[in-house]
């Protein structure tokens, strides 16, 4: 990867912690997912199969494609959450 880094923001719901990653234009959505998890858990064995990726409020299904591929530039949100709803307590 090559070229002009920027950063993005992406809340980390099983902690509510927001991280920002510096990025580039071709980082992958599944990169970002790693990189947040890790930066906001300390978890390093954590299944990434586990997480979901939501922008502009919906699932990225996609998670090999780039931020161009997305659309996503400069302070882009993004929210890493459990794909599996969690109990209330």
């Amino acid at each position: 990867m090559s070229g002009v880094r920027f950063s993005v923001r992406v809340m980390v719901t099983p902690m509510w912690d927001q991280v920002s990653l510096p990025v580039e234009q071709g980082t992958r959505i599944e990169e970002i997912k790693r990189r947040a998890l890790l930066e906001a858990t300390g978890w390093q064995d954590v299944s990434l199969a586990d997480y979901v990726v939501k922008f502009r409020g919906a699932e990225v299904f996609d998670e090999s494609q780039t931020l161009a591929g997305l659309g996503a530039g400069a302070n882009a949100p993004f929210i890493v959450l459990p794909a599996r709803r969690q109990p209330v307590r």
